[in-house]
This record gives structure tokens, sequence and C-alpha cells, in this order.
């Protein structure tokens, strides 16, 4: 029987991670790249050295992360960010139009059950984007959030919130007294 060509061993197996990583981050470069010069074909002759440069410096400026992209929790997410916004927009220029204008605006404080990390700060970035809410304080282990009315429930909406984005990183949710589940 021939020995393989290359043989890595098996301290020395390429990590899959840190290349699907790799591919995650070219891809989503290349698109922008796509997005802000157009179709032309001719803007790839800079296009490929600047996603290239792009993707090797982005490699060494943040670690490999620790989770792995769930597209259908990706795909469930973007329905609900989308239906949410909808009706979150409308709550807001309703209170805005109303002549009382019913705003209580005031802070609530929720712990986050997500890991540390990417997780925590897209799911801050998520909150800030939903009308009504303003991720304002991101800590250890909480989120600070203003909310133009603090008599709703946000935190409920928080944690659906956060249940939404652990599904898309395909990661689990800390128990209520400290392990993961």
């Amino acid at each position: 029987m021939k020995e393989p060509r290359f043989n890595l061993g098996p301290d020395r197996r390429p990590d899959t991670r840190r290349l699907g990583d790799g591919a995650l981050r070219l891809g989503l470069l290349a698109a922008l790249w796509w997005l802000l010069a157009g179709a032309d074909a001719r803007s790839w002759i800079v296009g490929v050295p600047v996603v290239l440069a792009a993707t090797w410096v982005s490699r060494g400026l943040t670690p490999t992360v620790a989770w792995r992209w769930g597209w259908a929790g990706a795909f469930r997410f973007a329905g609900f960010f989308l239906w949410h916004s909808i009706c979150g927009g409308a709550d807001v220029a309703w209170r805005a139009l109303h002549p009382r204008l019913p705003l209580r605006p005031g802070f609530v404080r929720v712990e986050l059950r997500v890991p540390p990390g990417a997780v925590r700060v897209c799911l801050a970035n998520v909150v800030s984007l939903l009308p009504g809410t303003l991720a304002a304080q991101l800590e250890d282990e909480a989120l600070l959030v203003h909310t133009v009315d603090a008599g709703t429930p946000v935190e409920a909406a928080v944690r659906a919130v956060e249940a939404r984005v652990a599904a898309m990183f395909n990661v689990p949710l800390r128990r209520a007294k400290g392990g993961w589940a």
C-alpha cells in the first residue's frame, strides 16, 4: 500500500474550524467588495488582492471564533428580526405621534445567558437595532438596556433575542444559576 503524499500525522491535522472561519471571512469580504464595486469584472483586478489582504489582516486581528454558524438559526433570526423591527417601529411611531406622548424612558439590567465574546457583542448590537431599545452598557455578565417604556417586558424581549442569537451562533445558553445548558 502506498503512503499518502502528504502525511500530516495525528498532531499535524489542519484545524478545520480555522479553515472554515477563514473561508467565511473571505466570502463575506468578497461579497462586501462586490457590493461596493458593483458587477464590473475589472474591479476584481484590485479587489482580489484587497480581499485577500483584508482576510489575512482580519484573521490576525481577531481570534478564531469559538462558535459555528448555524444557518437554520440565522434564517429564523432574520425573520424574527424583520418582524420585530416592523412591530417595534410601529410602536415607537405610535408613541411619538400620540397626543399624550406615552413615553416612560428607563433602564433595565438583564443578566446574560450567552457566552462572552462575539456572541454577546452581536446580542447588544441587535438589541440596539430594535426600535424602542438601546444597549447602553455591556457589562461582564449583564446588559444595561435603555427603553422608551420601562413598563414593557424588556427582559422578556431581550431573552427572546438572546435565544435567537444563540441559535444563530449555535452556542448553548447558560442556566440561571451558573452552568451552561
